[in-house]
């Protein structure tokens, strides 16, 4: 007589093959490994592109992106969370949107452009390359990105549950309250004109979602693969959303976008708040003749 085989051990086997099986299904275009950036961008068309993104009837002007690499956030989003410049994701949202003409300033990308210009006045490419002077466009405008605030475990719950239930699922409750975790991030994005250094916009935006990473382990893996992408959300993800909110607060204001001006001399002459009790520029009377020295005569 065959031992008989326990339901547990055959539902491990069936997971294990499973998961044999899902390790070498290559699934492209997966929607757990996207962001909000998704899609592509070709000119002014654009395909797949998350209906969340604002967009523009026609750009805007012409804008580069400026990353302070020396930065504290930009430190910790390339040693700890391993991720790429957030440049490269916002370029895509940029060109997706249509609201501004990406030109490319980055030291890679300038590299680039520089030596096929030195090939070219070398003489060794072939006529009618065309990499003469002057084909360069101006950057109108530059932005700036910023994470101000990201973390990882926002709300973990650790023995919470467990101690609010009690009894015999406690255990159960704080290992599932361990694996939730809160990934929350705020990002800033600034807009410079490049001709007057005047900044033009500036914007906030934020993200938080939930993740429920350890779930597999406390329920095995058929509970874990129910929850789809939350079982996998990374730092990245909400970084990313963080971003594309910023950037749709800024499209908001700058369809309604007025310049700001100053009375008097204009920006830059002087302002209207005056120092050391002196009026402003702008509010003082022509200068007057200085009176004539006593003893003097005046000719008429």
């Amino acid at each position: 007589m065959g031992q008989r085989v326990s339901p547990w051990a055959a539902m491990a086997a069936a997971a294990m093959l499973l998961a044999g099986c899902e390790t070498t299904d290559m699934q492209m275009g997966s929607q757990s490994a996207k962001t909000v950036a998704t899609g592509s961008a070709a000119g002014s068309a654009s395909a797949n592109t998350s209906s969340a993104l604002e967009k523009c009837a026609s750009p805007l002007g012409t804008v580069s992106l400026i990353e302070n690499q020396s930065a504290g956030w930009y430190t910790i989003l390339r040693n700890e969370y391993k991720l790429p410049p957030t440049s490269n994701l916002l370029r895509l949202l940029i060109q997706q949107s249509n609201c501004f003409v990406v030109v490319e300033r980055g030291a890679a990308g300038m590299n680039a452009m520089s030596r096929e210009r030195q090939l070219s006045q070398s003489g060794e490419m072939r006529q009618g390359s065309n990499f003469g002077g002057g084909q360069m466009v101006a950057s109108d405008y530059g932005m700036s990105p910023e994470i101000v605030f990201s973390n990882q475990n926002a709300g973990g719950m650790g023995g919470a549950l467990g101690g609010l239930v009690g009894g015999r699922y406690s255990g159960v409750l704080s290992a599932v309250g361990g694996s939730m975790q809160t990934k929350e991030a705020s990002a800033m994005l600034t807009l410079i004109d490049n001709r007057s250094g005047v900044q033009v916009a500036a914007s906030e935006g934020s993200a938080s979602k939930t993740d429920f990473g350890a779930f597999g382990s406390v329920f095995g893996g058929s509970a874990g693969g129910a929850l789809g992408g939350y079982t996998n959300t990374a730092q990245g993800k909400v970084i990313s959303a963080a971003f594309m909110d910023a950037f749709n607060q800024m499209v908001i204001s700058l369809r309604n976008y007025k310049a700001q001006t100053v009375q008097g001399q204009g920006l830059g002459g002087g302002g209207r708040l005056g120092v050391d009790g002196a009026a402003p520029p702008s509010q003082t009377s022509a200068p007057q003749p200085a009176p004539a020295r006593r003893g003097s005569s005046t000719q008429k």
